[in-house]
């Protein structure tokens, strides 16, 4: 899909060319990293677009837009982040968690940049403090890490006999081994085992699900990962032709049909990374700017997958569920 086109479907937010000639020194260009493609997390590009549009900025008409994806390959992050440097952006949005964000902090000590990660920015070293980060970066920060004791509480609810639960970690997150004794902890406490299996971009999703009952592994608890989400309709595909219960980190697996989700609200998220670029276009300095924690969790339930899986929800899930998918 042609750049143009691609932005005119989300949500009528603007159908203006993306970028702008490179000799209109009035419009400042974003430069845009990810490690997957925008292309495959819509809903979140729209919802930046919309925190942008708040802050005063529409694509196009006053601000352009540089998008560097890389692909789901962590590695290429660097290169990407130094090819925006070098075009002199004015604020780099580094998106789609701490490899990003790394990636566009080792590239430039000068051009502000706004993050959104799933991990605690302060002991990733991304900031000095939450409060007044300190240094470049600034973003948000959606502790998804921080819940997975929680999302372990739920898998033991949902599957009170399953003992063996597998952790299915994307290989380059680095975030995953400094969380996963805090895992284990949570895990021990429910009288739960955790087998942790790591995928990367080369990794055939097939196999992880074909290996998960020689195992013994009971239930799926997959972790935060730009990766898996662009992968999410293969992943709740999976979990049904191989009858796991699995539950995922936010609402977009449980719309194609995965069976239990529970995380904080990606959307507000993204929007709120939208204005703080638009606040430091206006001026604003990164250091002074504090790193927003998102507070909102949802837990959503798809009772379709689960009666195809043959699994009753118990009712103490049901009725703290924010949404039910009938």
């Amino acid at each position: 899909m042609r750049r143009r086109e691609f932005i005119a479907v989300l949500g009528g937010l603007s159908t203006l060319p993306l970028a702008a000639p490179a000799q209109q020194p009035s419009m400042p260009t974003i430069g845009y990293l990810s490690l997957t493609s925008p292309e495959e997390r819509p809903t979140l590009l729209a919802a930046f677009l919309r925190g942008l549009e708040l802050a005063g900025y529409v694509v196009g008409r006053n601000v352009a837009i540089e998008y560097r994806s890389a692909a789901g390959n962590p590695e290429g992050l660097p290169a990407l982040a130094a090819e925006l440097v070098s075009m002199r952006v004015a604020v780099i949005a580094s998106t789609g968690g701490e490899a990003s964000a790394r990636a566009a902090e080792d590239a430039t000590t000068q051009i502000p940049i706004v993050f959104t990660v799933g991990s605690d920015p302060v002991q990733a070293g991304l900031v000095a403090a939450m409060n007044r980060p300190g240094g470049n970066a600034t973003g948000v920060s959606l502790l998804a890490y921080e819940i997975d004791g929680k999302r372990l509480q739920l898998l033991h609810e949902l599957v009170p006999q399953g003992l063996t639960i597998g952790v299915l970690a994307f290989a380059g997150n680095p975030t995953v081994a400094r969380t996963a004794s805090d895992m284990q902890a949570a895990a021990s406490a429910n009288g739960q085992r955790l087998l942790m299996l790591k995928a990367d971009t080369g990794t055939n999703l097939e196999t992880v699900f074909a290996s998960l009952k020689p195992q013994g592994v009971n239930a799926l608890l997959v972790t935060t990962s730009p990766y898996f989400e662009g992968r999410r309709t293969e992943l709740a595909a999976l979990a049904q032709r191989y009858a796991v219960p699995v539950l995922y980190p936010w609402r977009d697996y449980t719309a194609v049909g995965g069976l239990i989700s529970y995380g904080t609200t990606f959307t507000e998220s993204y929007q709120q990374a939208g204005l703080y670029v638009g606040r430091v276009l206006k001026g604003e300095k990164p250091a002074n700017l504090p790193v927003v924690q998102a507070t909102k969790s949802e837990l959503i339930v798809n009772l379709k997958t689960a009666k195809a899986l043959g699994l009753d929800v118990p009712t103490s899930i049901l009725l703290r569920a924010d949404e039910v998918i009938e």
